[in-house]
Order: C-alpha cells, then structure tokens, then sequence
C-alpha cells in the first residue's frame, strides 16, 4: 500500500517523505495525503506536530521563499538584509538567527549547514521553488529518535513533487520592480515519471538608496520510477543568485534626518550564493520492514559584504567585511519500521560530511579585499544511529521509548597555525512519550526527550583571537538540550480541530563560536516555558478560518548582574488566517501575523516594540487560466522586521561608539499581479 502522509501529523511509520510503491502491481502509485481536515487523533505523536499538502499552500502570499516556514505554528521568519540572503528565524522564544536549533530537510537533504562562514546551522531557502512543494512536515521539541543535529526547537521537512497531476505557468510582475516566471510539469517516460520545474526572478527593492538587483534563477528535474519492491527516485537540483543588501541601520541616524528608514549607510553591500545537488532515493519493503533510503550530494558556495558597525574598529576604511564559503556536502539516511500489530519497532543511521574548502572573514571596503581575518579548510564529519520502539498495551494507549547516538569530527586548517587542530566528541540521547485517546476525537499527550546542536568546527580548536592575539577557550563541540511536553489533540469532524501544549526546553551552558567576528564568546545556560494553540475552523466546504498563539517565556538559568532575560526572544507570536472559495471562479486569503515586544539587553530596559504584518490574496480562476493579485503589508506597517541594540560609529561621533537600536524596516505596501495557466 502506498505511503500515507499525515498533513496534520506524523508520516505513517514515523518515516521521512517519500513515496512507497504498489509492490503488487510493481508499478509507480499515488502519494495518499490525508489533509488538515483528517482526524489525526491515534496517529500523532506529540501536540506539536502536524503538516500541510499541497492544496493547504498554494493559496498564501509570500514575500519571499524562507516565508514557507511561517507554515509552522509559532515560527515567524524575518530579514535583517538583503532578499538573497537566508531569514531570520524566531521559534519557541529563540531567535534562531538563521537555523541554529532549527532544522530543515528537504526531500531527506539537510539544508542547515554547519561551520558556515555567516553562522552555525545557516538555513537558505531561496534554492526552492514555492510551487514545486508538495507538502511539509512538522514536529516541534527534541522528543523524536529520528532527527539529531539542530532539532532541539524544531524540524520541518519539505517535499517536493513527485508527480505533478497538471503543469503550470506562472508570470509574475509587481512593485519595486518585481518580476518572476515560473513553470512546472510532469510527463510519463517509459514506466518512469520525470518532473521538473523552473524559475526565474528578478527584483529592485522598496530601499531609497539600494537597487537590490536580485537576479535569482533556479531549476529541479526529479525522475522516479518502480526499483525491485519498491519506488526510487532521482533529483537533480541547481541555484543561483546575486544581489545587493540594505542591511539594519541605526535609529539615531534615522531620528537626525541623516538617512531615511528606507536608506542606507553602507550602499556598497550584498552577496551571492548558488548550490546545486544530486539526491537518490528509494522505498519499499526491506527484511519484512518498510525501508526508506536516501543519499546526497551538495555544492555550496556563499560570499556576504556587511557592515554593522560602520567606523567603529577602522575610522579610515571603515569596518565592512566579507564572509565566504565554498563546501561540498555527501551524506546519506536510512529508515527501517517493522509494524507488528501492539509493536512498532524503527531503527536508522545517517551519516554526513562537509568538505569545507574555504571558510572565513576578510576586512573590504567597497567590496574590495583588505586583509584576512580568518580563511580556514574544515573538514567535518558525523555518524549518528536510533532506535524506536512503540508499545499500545490496549488500543487507546500508546507507549514509545526511543535513543540516540551521534559522534563527529572535527579537523580545522587554519589561517593561523594555532587555531589548526583536530577535536571530536559523541552524544546520546533518549526520548519517550505517551498518547492515550481519552475519548473519540481527543487524544492526551505526555513527551520528554533530550537533544542536541553542533557547535562551529573552528571554535572547537581555537586558540588565539585571530584579530587581536588573546588566548581563547575552545567552544563545546555538542551541546545538550532536554525538554518535555504536555498537551493534547481534539478534532470534531467537519467543524474544527485544535490542539494545546505547555512545554518546557533547558539548554546547557555552552561557548559559541561568532562568524562576524571569527573568534569564541561566552554564552549562558537557558531556560525556556511556553504554552501554544492553535485551533481551525471549517465553515463548510470551501473556507477555513485558523488560529495560532504561542507564547513563551524565556531566561538565562544563571544568576548575572547583566539580567536573566535573552535578547532577541520573542514571548508572543500569534496569526490568523482566512480563506475562502467563492462562486463563479473567486477565491481569496488573508494572513495576520504579530510579534510581541522583545528584550533586545539582558535586563530589558531596551526593547523592541513589536509588529504587526498583514498579507491579502484574491484571484479568479477561468478555466485553466487564473489571475491573482497579492497585496503584502496590506497596511503598509511601518514596524519593523528585526530590531537589534548594540554599539556602532557614524563619522564624527566618538571612538567608543554609541549605543543604539539598530533595525531593518519592513518593506512597504506592495502589489504582486501573477497570471497563471494550468496544462
């Protein structure tokens, strides 16, 4: 029988996403998903899980392709830059920076990437394409066996088309000079079905002094076909993009008349990025088991100009830098699951290895090379194994206990020779949980577990300060997490479906490693309580109304003259969503997403205020034609995407800096027209 894809829970067997085969027929079926509407009540796992398929996402307007995260309840993604460069995620009271605590898969490729030359667990998203995504999962917490590395918040593992039932073109065009094409089909080759999908954009920006020149293009051709018992699949993946960026700026310069909130200090800003991938997969039945597979291979390169501070360490040629990095990632997972009647047994392992050529920070100006800070070869390697086991002693109880076990290692080459050297370190992890279906349609959920994130490789054998020459510490190369929850699912057919969780998540003091300044900083232990709802509506058959709300209340676990409260922790994250098929062809959609005021010191006598971001969507459909019109920051908010409050140096202030918040203003008010056609 096919696979079955929960779109409000967990994959059928707890496997990764990829489509089984009809073993009797020996032919190429079907992905079987079961939508938002479908009880998950004796499947799910945990309250904080769930998916969406395709039809759920094809109706949200996005700013930007890291947007597709935002499908998670309780995750807003932000952007401090440029549009080429990766968002800023917030999760759980984290701010997750751009995917350190998060992890993100798609099609069992891991996209955060380790030792990165900008931050640990970098998650760039802009290599999709929206519309070849065929469903997402989620699942929130470090409860789960099958997941290691960056998962202690979150997972979410996209999906792409392994069959597309009819092609599109889209064309796209709209404010600040927006333009966009995109296609996709599929078609039967033999016993095999290849599909592909491509897609180009372009974009100057709402910023008064930066033309952000995005000149993105990406491109994905997938053949699957019947493999022995089983159905495989072949990928093949490429992007490329170049843009400008108007970074954060500081208030004070904004207050003075010296720039607009729009504006720049630094014009001279921005990046580009391109990866390209091969993937292999397949599935089927394996030694009595249902089997998944999956093995990768990824290019990587990255180079970023920023500048923060502006003329606070360099008063002549000021403090711009360059961030770079050139990798090669191969890797590969797999999956067992033995179904046994009251017995559910899963075992995997995966392994992973990311041949760094060239990593590090360089002083520029005008984009142009100074001097080295760092320029290091890393090569990093890990090994992980779980197990999992599933116990329902009578039907409405079921009993898990799952364990873990990574290793890694760590060689570093470094600029300088005292920062070179070797370090490896191993973790384990165990996991557990009850779901007990107290009643028909509501499930009760009790889960505790513990995790893990992977430091930076140069931290763990840094030695000296590569700027100034002071001894450091060298970072904790894995540093643990442990975290438990409590919640429960309640789903009433055809009317509404909710669930509710209080959860807690401990992190243990840690060094990190900061790629802005290419040295180690001292960090605390934390400690983090929430609670999350989230509730959907269904007002018959062709609107939907869901509501989500997360709070969380977030703290260092230590005792410091500083203050408790963590920077950057958002406590409130809450949205809402409507939409609607109308008669005649019309549809419509409308999102409201706020973020709640954070501390942006640790005694939180600075904050951020907060915002509020509204998004509309209306088209008509005629035939297989349709038209649409997006109208993002409907309210043309002028809040702000990203607030952050440190020291930086405009010409003529003092060589100590000024203290100050520095942010990055939501674009304005902006229309996207798109005409579609099917075939």
């Amino acid at each position: 029988m096919p696979l079955l894809v929960c779109a409000n829970g967990a994959l059928a067997h707890d496997t990764p996403d990829l489509a089984e085969a009809d073993t009797e027929a020996n032919k190429l079926d079907h992905v079987v998903v079961i939508g938002r509407r479908n009880d998950l009540v004796g499947e799910a796992s945990s309250a904080s899980e769930g998916g969406l398929n395709r039809k759920d996402m094809e109706r949200r307007p996005m700013l930007r392709p890291g947007d597709l995260v935002e499908y998670v309840p309780g995750v807003a993604a932000t952007q401090h830059s440029g549009s080429g460069k990766a968002n800023q995620y917030f999760l759980r009271g984290f701010n997750l920076d751009h995917g350190t605590d998060f992890l993100t898969v798609v099609d069992g490729m891991p996209v955060n990437l380790r030792t990165h030359g900008h931050g640990q667990g970098y998650s760039d998203l802009n290599f999709i394409i929206p519309e070849m995504v065929d469903g997402l999962r989620y699942r929130k917490g470090p409860y789960y066996a099958d997941v290691g590395d960056f998962a202690s918040a979150g997972t979410v593992s996209f999906r792409t088309a392994d069959n597309l039932q009819e092609g599109f073109a889209y064309l796209e065009a709209g404010s600040f000079g927006y333009g966009r094409v995109v296609a996709g089909n599929s078609a039967d080759v033999s016993q095999a079905v290849l599909t592909w999908g491509v897609e180009a954009q372009t974009y100057e920006g709402a910023w008064k002094d930066v033309d952000e020149d995005v000149g993105k293009k990406n491109a994905m051709l997938r053949l699957s076909f019947p493999l022995g018992n089983g159905h495989a699949y072949a990928m093949a993946m490429g992007y490329d993009n170049s843009w400008n960026s108007p970074d954060q700026i500081p208030q004070r310069a904004v207050q003075s008349g010296l720039i607009d909130r729009l504006g720049s200090l630094d014009t001279t800003l921005g990046g580009r990025s391109s990866r390209y991938s091969l993937s292999a997969g397949w599935s089927g039945d394996l030694l009595g088991g249902d089997a998944v597979a999956v093995a990768y291979w990824i290019d990587y390169d990255f180079t970023l100009w920023s500048n923060f501070t502006y003329f606070l360490d360099d008063a002549l040629d000021g403090d711009q830098f360059r961030q770079f990095d050139e990798r090669q990632i191969t890797g590969f997972t797999f999956t067992n699951v033995w179904d046994r009647g009251p017995w559910k047994f899963s075992a995997g392992a995966e392994g992973r290895r990311d041949d760094i050529d060239h990593v590090g920070l360089s002083r520029t100006r005008d984009r142009r090379f100074l001097s080295s800070i760092r320029d290091d070869k890393v090569d990093e390697r890990s090994i992980g194994a779980w197990v999992q086991g599933e116990w329902k002693p009578v039907d409405a109880l079921r009993l898990n206990l799952g364990a873990r076990h990574d290793h890694y290692r760590f060689d570093v080459r470094a600029l300088q020779p005292e920062n070179s050297g070797h370090a490896s370190d191993s973790i384990g992890s165990l996991k557990a949980g009850a779901a007990w279906v107290a009643t028909e349609g509501l499930e009760l959920y009790a889960n505790w577990g513990q995790g893990f994130h992977s430091n930076d490789a140069r931290g763990t054998t840094i030695a000296v300060d590569p700027v100034s020459g002071d001894p450091l510490d060298p970072v904790t190369p894995l540093v643990r997490s442990s975290g438990s929850e409590l919640g429960l699912r309640w789903f009433e057919p055809k009317r509404w479906q909710m669930t509710f969780a209080l959860w807690q998540l401990k992190l243990d003091s840690e060094l990190l490693f900061v790629g802005d300044a290419g040295n180690t900083e001292a960090s605390r232990p934390s400690e983090r309580h929430g609670v999350e709802l989230t509730w959907s509506v269904f007002a018959g058959e062709r609107s939907q109304l869901a509501l989500e709300a997360s709070y969380t209340r977030a703290r260092f676990a230590d005792s410091d003259p500083a203050g408790r409260h963590i920077p950057g922790a958002v406590p409130l994250v809450m949205s809402a969503e409507w939409s609607a098929d109308w008669n005649h062809g019309w549809y419509s959609s409308l999102r409201a997403r706020y973020l709640g005021g954070y501390p942006l010191i640790e005694d939180d006598s600075v904050s951020s205020d907060g915002s509020t971001l509204v998004n509309i969507a209306v088209g008509k459909r005629f035939g297989q034609w349709s038209l649409e019109m997006d109208l993002l920051n409907a309210l043309n908010s002028k809040d702000h995407d990203i607030d952050y409050f440190y020291s930086s140096r405009l010409p003529g202030e003092p060589a100590e800096g000024v203290e100050d918040v520095h942010f990055h203003a939501f674009e304005p008010r902006g229309v996207r027209l798109r005409l579609s056609r099917k075939f």
